[in-house]
């Protein structure tokens, strides 16, 4: 994979949002869409293009599917997350997804 194509992927904020709360858990879109407070079209489209860039996967569960980080691509970008996740662990943004992250499963609501 490019070099400039994975970049690309960086360039959006909820791209990284996303990644952000990949790290913790896999998910569904409709739990991204909650979690993040965007629209589902918008959560759809972000994970398939990080899908497609291979930077997260995705499994079929029953009806969904549910998406988590590609640990391949990470394991072979480490100075990349770990870059990432100094951001993560410092930016007020992505801080206040974590915590929502915690509080929308805290709930046990059912996709539906």
């Amino acid at each position: 994979m490019k070099l400039t194509y994975i970049f690309k992927m960086l360039t959006d904020e909820t791209r990284i949002r996303i990644l952000n709360i990949l790290k913790e858990t896999d998910l569904c879109v409709c739990e991204v869409q909650a979690i993040l407070e965007i629209s589902q079209t918008n959560a759809s489209k972000h994970l398939n293009k990080l899908k497609g860039a291979g930077l997260i996967t995705d499994e079929k569960k029953s009806q969904w599917a549910y998406y988590y980080l590609n640990k391949d691509f990470w394991n072979n970008h480490e100075h990349l997350y770990q870059y990432l996740n100094y951001q993560w662990d410092t930016n007020d943004c992505y801080r206040k997804d974590i915590e929502n992250l915690k509080e929308y499963k805290s709930k046990n609501i059912i996709c539906t």
